[in-house]
């Protein structure tokens, strides 16, 4: 673990069943930032009932940057601005993010907080988005799709938004890989990003 551990952590899981690996990741990641003394911020979109769609009152205005969003996504922008990481969990549908992470993203990291600024608001902060995969690695390889997915991800959310020291991993094989072997993978992941 980092070596000045501490601070403030935001963990998102994307995953409607609560009994999932994904589900079980997310907590995996909750109580590594728990034991390098995080104060942690679990917000399961699912379970807290998130709504993924576009709406008027959330569309960006882009005569104003000053637009007051709705109190949902308002309530969700300080969860967001409060945290020092960011560790995104997620399981990959369609070689991408499942449709209310998508969702979450389109909302929450709307102009004006999360893009559009000439500081951006979102510098300094860490983030990891770990993706659980059921294709194996070099089938993701071959077919470029780690590539597609961390450009997508990393580059064109996180470095857009001003988050540099960004992170894109996979756990592959969860069709074949038993839960436990996908955990210590997970585990590996997480202490590695949240190590350096």
């Amino acid at each position: 673990m980092n070596s000045q551990p501490g601070g403030r952590a935001l963990v998102v899981l994307a995953h409607p069943r609560s009994d999932s690996v994904t589900a079980r990741s997310a907590d995996l990641v909750h109580r590594k930032l728990k034991a390098a003394q995080y104060e942690v911020d679990l917000l399961d979109l699912h379970a807290e009932g998130f709504d993924p769609r576009m709406t008027t009152a959330d569309e960006p205005d882009w005569a104003d940057r000053e637009k007051t969003y709705s109190p949902e996504v308002r309530a969700h922008i300080a969860r967001v601005d409060a945290a020092d990481v960011i560790v995104v969990v997620f399981p990959v549908w369609w070689f991408s993010l499942p449709a209310i992470l998508k969702g979450w993203i389109d909302r929450v990291w709307n102009y004006g907080f999360a893009y559009g600024r000439s500081e951006p608001r979102l510098a300094g902060k860490r983030m990891l988005w770990l993706g659980l995969a059921g294709g194996s690695s070099a089938g993701y390889a071959e077919a470029g799709l780690a590539e597609m997915m961390d450009v997508q991800l990393r580059v064109g959310i996180s470095n857009f938004c001003g988050i540099e020291d960004a992170d894109f991993v996979l756990v592959h094989d969860l069709e074949t890989a038993n839960a436990e072997q996908v955990l210590v993978d997970v585990e590996d992941k997480a202490e590695r990003f949240l190590g350096r």
